[in-house]
């Protein structure tokens, strides 16, 4: 009970987040016309481009996922952080845009639905990372390769006007990908040669 209520915290918490800095980043809103033009501006945006990215949001369901030890509840966990993270999202879009949450009703359905059909395999890939052996690596490789992907194919830049805060978040982007990467082969190959050491002795 107690990894459900953190999951479900976890994932209000991050989908808040969300919407708070998207508000701050856009000079076109009530939070964020303030600012504009300071370094909190310039700050909210790429934190804006960070956690608003779809590699983001299936990070948060692969972490809440690993704190699972079977692939049901890291079903489960995924899920649930999604399901949190989009009430939480829209539900502070309505009060910062000062608009009725009733008007958001079809995009959580939308949502909703994504989050329990992508939240609950990713919850299972969270739960994978634990395993050694190749299941844990490729189950590891899955954010990060991933978020390269979305550089790849979707990067922020063709959509908006180069910026030092755009290219940071891509920097922020590639350089984590590349941390994560490495430690998930570092630990598959050390792995690797624990086992062999094993064998060796038995012999």
């Amino acid at each position: 009970m107690k990894i459900i209520i953190t999951s479900l915290v976890v994932g209000a918490g991050f989908g808040a987040a969300t919407s708070l800095v998207n508000a701050l980043s856009s000079p076109y809103s009530a939070l964020g016309a303030p600012i504009v033009g300071t370094v909190w501006a310039g700050g909210a945006k790429v934190l804006s481009l960070l956690m608003d990215a779809g590699w983001s949001w299936a990070a948060l369901a692969v972490a809440t996922g690993r704190l699972a030890r079977t692939w049901a509840r890291g079903a489960l966990l995924g899920a649930l952080a999604l399901i949190a993270a989009t009430a939480a999202y829209y539900v502070a879009d309505a009060f910062a845009r000062q608009e009725p949450l009733a008007g958001y009703e079809s995009d959580l359905v939308v949502w909703w639905t994504a989050s329990v059909l992508f939240g609950s395999v990713l919850g299972v890939v969270g739960a994978a990372i634990r395993r050694p052996g190749l299941v844990g690596l490729l189950a590891a490789l899955t954010v990060p390769v991933g978020a390269a992907l979305q550089m790849i194919l979707m990067p922020p830049r063709p959509h908006l006007t180069l910026t030092p805060g755009i290219i940071l978040a891509e920097v922020i982007v590639w350089t984590a990908a590349a941390i994560c990467t490495g430690w998930a082969v570092h630990r598959y190959r050390t792995e690797g040669h624990a086992a062999a050491g094993e064998g060796a002795g038995r012999r």
